[in-house]
């Protein structure tokens, strides 16, 4: 991400307490220059004279920031009237959390809310400091576009990596038939092929009777690849993330677990994880997201709205802490789930989501109970004591 030449050092050494880049590393030292990792190791330095900054964390442990693969960055909400309609999210909301990268996108409300709106809100929290992209489309079908053509939203539009949240299997989606769905995603395909984008369709899972029906028919009937679909909200209901954990072994696809601050009558994400890996799902296919800003609406049995609350991206941080600090997996399998293994889903496995040479200077630091004290995003400290950035 560029940032002003006053608004970052060109070069600076952190020196944290331990590493884990995601492996655990005996390097503590990370030299940072121009935005992105030059070097690991111990006791670094550099010429005497040379413009550095050094950042001294050493009761810190420093790993790969955080990526939010759902946020609603312009706000969800509006099922029950415009008074309903959630706020968006700032970029001091976001790096408080570690997380130093998201993905925007679009839910029930594309009337009032646009394409070209979740563009503007991605660029100006790129401007504040946060590395944000977006998914072109909605809940519906035929997906609402910038350009008017998925092909070329993905071509044109680098900000965009992505087709979501289609809905399905809930009542306020548009009911797609199997030849929409092919369709949406082949598009998508070959207009991210074109960019040199992964391109995945990110799908939102109601609580229906059809579960992940529609995309085992799509894998099955169709030449497209598991690693482009991606259901979100598998644990919705005890009986969705069975369905979630029987398609993900199945398919070795992967499958988005969503951090709901109250679940209802499904699960939290610490115990949908646990389940999915209990049910021989690999860690490795398992990721995480917040929803956040989103809205959490009720409906009673006929479809009728009851009420709403606004998500928050806390749960997602405390339900990873929790899976750590009560070993369900080993941190470096643990930072999978919200940083290394969502980089690779979104097709930035080159760039983010580990800490090594050449990589994003995207880093969080961690105290002893995993809590985020400073985000770094590109080299650049946008959260916690030594920020630079204007995260308004």
């Amino acid at each position: 991400m560029p940032t002003s030449p006053d608004s970052a050092p060109l070069i600076t050494l952190l020196r944290a307490g331990r590493l884990f880049a995601p492996q655990p590393l005996a390097e503590t030292d990370i030299l940072i220059a121009d935005g992105r990792i030059a070097a690991l190791g111990n006791g670094l330095e550099v010429p005497a004279g040379w413009p550095l900054t050094v950042v001294d964390a050493g009761a810190l442990t420093a790993v790969p920031a955080f990526i939010d693969q759902h946020v609603h960055v312009t706000g969800g909400g509006g099922e029950g009237g415009w008074g309903t309609r959630c706020p968006g999210i700032s970029a001091a909301e976001i790096v408080s959390m570690g997380i130093a990268t998201v993905v925007g996108v679009l839910g029930t409300d594309s009337v009032s809310r646009s394409p070209a709106d979740l563009l503007a809100a991605v660029r100006g929290l790129r401007a504040d400091g946060v590395c944000a992209y977006m998914y072109t489309g909605a809940y519906r079908v035929p997906p609402p576009t910038l350009t008017g053509d998925l092909q070329r939203d993905l071509a044109w539009i680098p900000e965009i990596i992505g087709l979501g949240e289609i809905a399905l299997s809930d009542h306020r989606s548009s009911q797609p038939s199997p030849q929409e769905l092919a369709r949406l995603v082949s598009d998508t395909r070959v207009g991210a092929m074109l960019a040199g984008k992964r391109g995945i369709c990110h799908f939102h899972l109601g609580d229906g009777d059809s579960g992940l029906e529609p995309l085992r028919r799509l894998l099955t009937d169709t030449e497209i690849p598991p690693e482009q679909v991606i259901p979100t909200h598998v644990n919705r209901s005890p009986a969705l993330l069975d369905d979630a954990a029987d398609y993900a072994r199945t398919f070795d696809a992967c499958v988005d677990v969503t951090a709901f601050e109250d679940p209802g009558d499904g699960l939290g994400a610490y115990d949908a994880v646990a389940a999915l890996l209990a049910r021989g799902v690999p860690a490795e296919r398992i990721t995480m997201s917040s929803d956040c800003n989103g809205s959490l609406p009720e409906f009673d049995a006929a479809g009728r709205y009851q009420g709403m609350r606004v998500a928050r991206n806390t749960a997602l941080i405390a339900d990873w802490q929790r899976l750590v600090q009560e070993a369900a997996l080993p941190m470096e399998q643990a930072i999978g789930l919200i940083s290394t293994r969502v980089a690779s889903v979104l097709g930035l496995q080159g760039r983010k989501g580990r800490i090594a040479a050449g990589y994003d200077a995207d880093i969080a630091l961690l105290d002893d109970d995993l809590q985020p004290v400073k985000t770094l995003v590109a080299g650049r400290c946008i959260f916690g004591p030594g920020t630079t950035g204007a995260t308004r």
